[in-house]
């Protein structure tokens, strides 16, 4: 189903995407598991090219990941598991009431609030969970860090979306109308070369923007001071990036009336 006011920013390097984005942590997906009311059916919504569908597949007997960006969603990864679908998370190709866990990664500040609140609703089953997180900056060491905040906030800090804002309150900003579930505090981690996190930094929307804008590369514009920073192309660091999670429980119709 459409989404007329959808911004997509990722379809056109939607491979580039898949390859170059760090995955979530195990414990998240067993935190999540362990929080919903049982392990049946969880929709991913916003999936991107699916990389929380396959934490989830495998402690659900089902998920349903969908995206409204047809072209992020045309290069996921088979699943078993997983049904894949193009929509948006306001119109979800989904029955009323069957869904334990509406898991949303790194997606919410895209949507429409209201809708999107509306169809977890719809489609949780009672006492089902709605979980939502974001990662923001990361951190190497404190000469990669420089760098890496010189791209972020200057040379393409102009460009971010004006949803990025979100992003970097850990959502403290948007208004989540179910009662929270305390939860741990959750790390991202990544050990990559050079190559590979500047591939990273390449699937940032604000770079695809000032690819477009200006006719050249910011990548290609640090690359020198983050290769110094780095101390070898084939050095591998760990990357983290502390991941916020907002979860709550979606009262039954009996409890809200």
């Amino acid at each position: 189903m459409g989404n007329p006011g959808f911004k997509d920013h990722f379809s056109g390097h939607s491979a580039r995407y898949a390859r170059a984005r760090p995955l979530y942590p195990d414990a998240l997906f067993d935190h999540l598991a362990a929080i919903s009311p049982a392990r049946g059916t969880a929709w991913d919504c916003g999936a991107g090219s699916g990389q929380a569908a396959q934490g989830l597949a495998s402690r659900f007997q089902a998920v349903i990941a969908t995206d409204a960006s047809v072209g992020q969603i045309a290069k996921s990864r088979p699943t078993p598991g997983v049904l894949f679908a193009a929509a948006a998370a306001e119109q979800a190709p989904i029955r009323d009431g069957g869904i334990d866990l509406i898991a949303v990664g790194q997606a919410l500040h895209w949507f429409d609030f209201p809708a999107c609140f509306a169809e977890v609703r719809r489609v949780a089953r009672p006492g089902g969970v709605f979980a939502a997180w974001c990662y923001g900056n990361c951190s190497v060491t404190q000469k990669i860090d420089g760098v890496y905040d010189r791209l972020y906030s200057g040379l393409v800090g102009p460009y971010w979306p004006p949803e990025r804002a979100h992003i970097e309150d850990g959502y403290a900003s948007i208004p989540i109308p179910f009662p929270p579930i305390p939860g741990p505090a959750f790390t991202m981690e990544a050990h990559w070369d050079l190559e590979e996190f500047l591939a990273y930094l390449g699937t940032w929307s604000a770079v695809q923007y000032y690819r477009k804008a200006k006719g050249e590369d910011p990548i290609a514009l640090i690359r020198p001071e983050m290769e110094r920073a780095w101390g070898g192309p084939a050095e591998t660091r760990r990357i983290a990036w502390p991941l916020t999670l907002k979860a709550g429980r979606v009262e039954s119709k009996e409890a809200r009336a």
